[in-house]
């Protein structure tokens, strides 16, 4: 009855962190009051592309810059995403429309009219910031009446002029800025709440030569004639002349300020996502159901039938779980190397956990760049402290003395396997001059969060677990290990294994669908609510799996528990890779061989943690359950 009321209260805590989610966040900055006229600049960002993932700086192409440029200051978690923040020639004035401003006038060279359809032929996007608020594209959806927001516009598109089979390449040279605001009566100041474009490609068009003072006759503030259409488009060619052209239309806006995310992180699909905890709670529940026998008609009859025990004739007829007790706390081969695992699983499993609070009330906004990335990798440092104290903890139950070594292992082990994948894949970045590429000053301030912060804490967590009380089993281990009988051929541990991982990933597989979209295909991901109870289930999932192939591979007289425990549930992360790949070859466009290194690479270090992450929460549940069980019956 305590785990059915543990699951009906993580459930009902979940479904008020849902609501909250959905309720209120943080916008990420302090609201700013705009009067009539006042300067607002307009800010680059990166170029991103789904088909490469490879994002470039704006100004990799040859746009129309300002005189200086000047960097904006970015935290961790935007470097990492590759977030390059600059100043632009695009400046309004609040509340006072323009219509046809020139921003500058490009005659391509070769190399510029090769860069420019490279990128659209990528179908690379052009991101810009006004007032911490991203650019969209609104796109009208007539089937749901609804209108859907995308990130940043095309550079521009491919196209054939009618009666002709060539494909030409063309500019998005013109943009036409909508900037919403919401207006307070009392003070007249405004404050933005919305920043859209539509783009055009238009050959625009003037007599004589071209000077500053020069008029265009496509686009005439004068003569009140804008741009609406793109039917004479600007070609991509060498020699062809570009003139960059904008618009800004102000519109008044009920949204107020702190609602202003709202539209960006809408999500209309939560039909889907309550399917996926449905489907998850069956599973949870058909586990439950399981272990709920195991543990109240099974283990009770076995404790009451091994207690009730009179001769010692009866004694030496042990069977099943109780015959083993002699060796099921055994320390396991590579000991040593379980503690790391295990506390690298801890350091993780407070990482998820924490970063997941701070996201349901609001703390790690969309608004707030970047700060999802840093939260999660501070908290990973800070983390350390509890993966010493858990990886010594263990060792020391195993009889183990060396605990410096432990410690260094467990602070050196995973980070140092994922920084290898990590610093091939950031050269080959670099190697595309892509803004991906982590710069040397970052890569100094992440060795110095390992080296500097994270190791000692793991050092001081392992020297307080060591000097804590070792362990104590409930029953002694012989001196001689017991010879293990053959076992069925379903419980050979490879089989065991690799079924033990299905039902974990099939309890999460339909929210992993959203989080690699939104990851590979730059989408907003909001609904930190659902996740969290996706997360709950797969930790009651990965407990109860394993705690039934446990509670078998003990009654087929097999005391090799240890490591089965970690590898059962940890082998859905094989599976979360192997769906990986399944999305790569039906969901993404990805043609480049770096792009789709990329992909797998960085996919390869998110199962790589799934592993840690679940496999320490399986070997959790088997040790609770093994210590329980043997606890509760008498050993002559």
């Amino acid at each position: 009855m305590a785990l059915w009321r543990s699951i009906v209260f993580s459930s009902l805590l979940s479904l008020l962190f849902i609501h909250v989610a959905h309720s209120f966040y943080l916008p990420g900055v302090a609201p700013q009051d705009f009067q009539k006229g006042d300067l607002l600049q307009v800010k680059v960002n990166k170029l991103t592309s789904i088909k490469t993932q490879l994002p470039y700086t704006y100004y990799s192409l040859p746009y129309c810059n300002p005189a200086k440029i000047q960097d904006s200051a970015e935290n961790l978690g935007e470097v990492l995403r590759g977030d390059r923040i600059e100043n632009s020639l695009y400046v309004f004035k609040m509340r006072e429309p323009q219509m046809c401003n020139v921003v500058c006038n490009r005659k391509l060279d070769a190399k510029a009219a090769k860069e420019f359809k490279e990128k659209i032929n990528d179908e690379y996007r052009v991101n810009m910031i006004l007032d911490n608020l991203p650019l969209v594209v609104p796109i009208k959806r007539s089937d749901q009446d609804l209108t859907v927001y995308q990130l940043g516009f095309h550079v521009g598109l491919k196209g054939q002029y009618s009666g002709s089979k060539e494909e030409k390449f063309f500019i998005h040279n013109h943009l036409a800025f909508t900037v919403k605001y919401h207006k307070d009566i009392q003070t007249e100041s405004a404050r933005i709440v919305g920043f859209e474009v539509k783009p055009f490609s238009v050959k625009h068009e003037y007599e004589g030569k071209w000077d500053e003072k020069t008029r265009l006759t496509t686009c005439d503030p004068h003569a009140k004639h804008t741009v609406v259409n793109s039917n004479t488009p600007q070609e991509v060619e060498e020699n062809q002349e570009i003139i960059f052209t904008y618009d800004v239309e102000f519109q008044e806006s009920d949204v107020k300020w702190a609602s202003r995310w709202d539209a960006y992180l809408l999500m209309n699909d939560d039909q889907i996502h309550w399917f996926s905890i449905v489907n998850s709670l069956m599973i949870v529940l058909f586990l439950s159901g399981m272990v709920a026998m195991i543990m109240l008609r099974t283990l009770y009859r076995d404790i009451s039938k091994y207690n009730d025990l009179e001769t010692q004739e009866e004694a030496q007829e042990e069977t099943g779980w109780k015959l083993v007790h002699g060796d099921v706390f055994r320390a396991p081969q590579n000991s040593d190397l379980l503690c790391v695992y295990v506390g690298t699983g801890i350091q993780f499993f407070g990482m998820i956990l924490v970063t997941m609070i701070f996201a349901i009330l609001g703390f790690l906004s969309p608004s707030n760049r970047g700060g999802l990335m840093t939260a999660m990798l501070l908290l990973w440092v800070f983390m350390g402290l509890f993966a010493g104290y858990a990886s010594t903890r263990l060792y020391k139950m195993f009889k183990g003395s060396e605990w410096k070594k432990i410690a260094f292992r467990t602070a050196i082990l995973f980070p140092a396997s994922v920084s290898a994948i990590f610093a091939v894949l950031n050269t080959l970045i670099w190697g595309q001059k892509s803004s991906g590429a982590v710069p040397f000053g970052t890569m100094f301030a992440l060795i110095f969060l390992w080296f500097g912060i994270s190791v000692p804490l793991v050092f001081v967590g392992s020297y307080v677990g060591f000097k804590k009380p070792a362990i104590e089993n409930p029953v002694k281990t012989n001196k001689i290990p017991r010879q293990i009988p053959e076992q069925a051929w379903y419980m050979n541990p490879a089989f065991s294994v690799l079924i033990g991982g299905i039902l974990p990933f099939g309890a999460v597989f339909i929210e992993l669908f959203f989080i690699l979209t939104s990851i590979w295909l730059n989408q907003f991901y909001y609904i930190f609510g659902f996740l969290f109870l996706v997360f709950i289930i797969l930790i009651i999932t990965c407990a109860e799996i394993t705690i039934v192939l446990c509670y078998f591979q003990l009654c087929s007289e097999d005391y090799l528990w240890w490591w089965r425990s970690y590898l059962t549930s940890g082998s859905s992360a094989l599976y979360l890779f192997l769906y990986a790949t399944f999305y790569f070859f039906t969901k993404l466009e990805i043609t480049k061989l770096v792009s789709a290194i990329l992909y797998f690479g960085y996919m390869l270090i998110a199962s790589y943690a799934f592993f840690v992450v679940t496999g320490t929460i399986g070997f959790y549940a088997c040790f609770w359950f093994t210590r329980l069980i043997y606890s509760s019956v008498k050993i002559d």
